[in-house]
């Protein structure tokens, strides 16, 4: 018979560790690796390619702060839906390991870190003004939203788009009509994203009584026009570039990179299955930063 001895430091360093890992789990790691990724290609573009070292850091440290914030406190929120969702119930805060105070104190506390950080940049207040933006768009219109009309991915689709605009305004201290295209090339991609998501898990969010459009339409044919119109809003979108200098290499990357992610939506169209809408997300993910990055190629050249 063997006997297992357990350390102090054990015994200590676990329940840690698992703390940690379930703040980490908090701030949703993989959507912030996507803002900050949009974020720090807006900074760039803006920069022309380049920008300060230390102007880049403190706008992603302050743009990642809020991000963290404004998705605790989203999960602040939706605690009590999350626990009737299979994909969510084991969350921090359904499951019980962590209680709502801490929770909101850790979300405030991120955000209004990052705030602070993002109205001290030297290009003034314009990045903190958009990085609010977003938090107070994102907490206070589009989580509720949730529970409450299927349009809410088109309003949560405003605060989504806003990330490249934080970055933008870091660096140029203002916003204009040239980081319009930013704004909507992320506006429009999060719909047929986040539709595919949505009617992946159509019953999950049903049951968790959230309203999606593919939980109201069960023949799918909504969603799909959604997801093809939104597609084909997009590709025009990646254009306007064209009219501030991007030149004819970009314009055939984007119309060729707009091509590829419609087609799995064409064939979503024909079958509407969790395969196909997993195949559409994949192409999503792979769709968003290969514009932006040959956007800013473009600008580099």
């Amino acid at each position: 018979m063997s006997t297992q001895i357990i350390t102090t430091a054990e015994v200590t360093t676990l329940p840690l560790a698992g703390r940690l890992a379930d703040y980490v789990q908090l701030v949703r790691p993989k959507i912030a690796v996507m803002v900050l990724v949009t974020t720090l290609l807006g900074a760039l573009l803006a920069g022309q390619g380049s920008a300060p070292g230390m102007t880049l850091v403190w706008i992603l440290l302050g743009t990642g702060l809020v991000t963290a914030g404004a998705s605790t406190i989203n999960q602040l929120l939706e605690r009590r839906t999350d626990a009737r969702m299979e994909r969510t119930e084991n969350r921090p805060l359904p499951s019980g390991r962590l209680g709502a105070t801490e929770v909101a104190i850790f979300g405030l506390m991120t955000t209004m870190a990052g705030l602070a950080i993002l109205l001290a940049l030297p290009s003034g207040p314009a990045a903190a003004l958009v990085a609010g933006a977003t938090f107070a768009l994102y907490v206070f219109a589009y989580t509720p939203a949730k529970r409450r009309t299927w349009l809410n991915t088109f309003i949560g689709a405003v605060p989504g788009a806003l990330p490249p605009l934080i970055g933008w305004a870091g660096i140029r201290g203002t916003l204009n009509w040239e980081a319009g295209p930013l704004f909507l090339i992320l506006f429009f991609w999060q719909v047929p994203h986040f539709m595919a998501i949505a009617w992946i898990y159509r019953e999950d969010y049903r049951r968790a009584g959230l309203k999606m459009l593919p939980g109201i339409d069960p023949t799918g044919v909504r969603t799909t026009v959604a997801m093809i119109g939104h597609t084909i809003l997009l590709l025009a979108a990646s254009l306007w570039p064209l009219r501030y200098g991007a030149g004819w290499l970009y314009a055939v990357g984007a119309v060729a990179l707009g091509l590829l992610f419609l087609a799995p939506m064409l064939s979503f169209a024909q079958d509407r299955s969790t395969t196909t809408a997993r195949r559409v997300l994949r192409l999503s993910l792979l769709y968003l930063p290969c514009v932006l990055i040959l956007l800013l190629c473009d600008r580099l050249l």
